[in-house]
């Protein structure tokens, strides 16, 4: 009997009586991408979806006016070092954290029961023999649905907590504008702007105080 589990995660192949036995070889690290990594990876995909986004807010003008006050966020800055970007990463790793145990639990089950099999293959009978195949497949599939359930999830709030976080900080960005009497406030797309125009260190700053005073109520 000849037994391939199709999962490309799996790499390399054992046979015994008979029966081939794909060795699951990939790490929680891998799998998930590791807490660090994965993190990391989440971030990344914060600051790609809001580079596309071009953060430009045209308040309305004075009929007489002799100046337009002009301000230059670099939204990518801005994104990787505000607090909320790292709140929100926290908050998905602590959210996640009891199905890494799961899939951690489910796959050294997975381990334990292939080496016990490959130890004890020569003195099994034939409905010992066929009884581990059928829970040794079994295992593989409940490996496999964990991976594919962690990632769908994971995804899936990762693109809600994504709205969220871009939502907010467009606010707070145009809260500072008007609160400092800015009539133009220009994001992505800006190919050079001088330290005199660029406010994302004030930005950040009152991005940042704003987190705090909410963490303190």
């Amino acid at each position: 009997l000849s037994y391939a589990y199709p999962l490309n995660n799996y790499a390399g192949n054992d046979w015994f009586f008979g029966v081939e036995v794909v060795r699951f070889q990939f790490s929680f690290g891998q799998a998930f991408y590791g807490m660090d990594t994965y993190m990391s990876f989440i971030k990344r995909h914060l600051l790609k979806a809001a580079a596309g986004i071009a953060l430009i807010f045209v308040f309305a003008l004075p009929a007489a006016a002799q100046e337009v006050k002009i301000g230059v966020v670099n939204v990518p800055v801005l994104l990787d070092r505000a607090p909320q970007t790292k709140a929100v990463m926290d908050s998905l790793q602590e959210e996640f954290a009891p199905r890494q145990r799961e899939f951690l639990a489910k796959q050294k089950e997975l381990e334990d029961v292939t080496a016990k099999i490959q130890k004890d293959v020569a003195v099994m009978g034939e409905t010992e023999r066929r009884n581990a195949e059928k829970n040794l497949r079994d295992l593989q599939r409940d490996v496999a649905r964990l991976q594919q359930e962690f990632r769908e999830d994971l995804e899936l709030r990762q693109n809600e907590e994504l709205g969220n976080l871009q939502r907010g900080l467009l606010k707070e960005v145009q809260d500072y504008a008007q609160a400092q009497g800015y009539d133009l406030i220009v994001g992505d797309g800006v190919l050079f702007a001088s330290t005199a125009v660029n406010i994302t260190e004030e930005v950040l700053r009152a991005v940042e105080a704003n987190f705090q005073a909410q963490g303190a109520r």
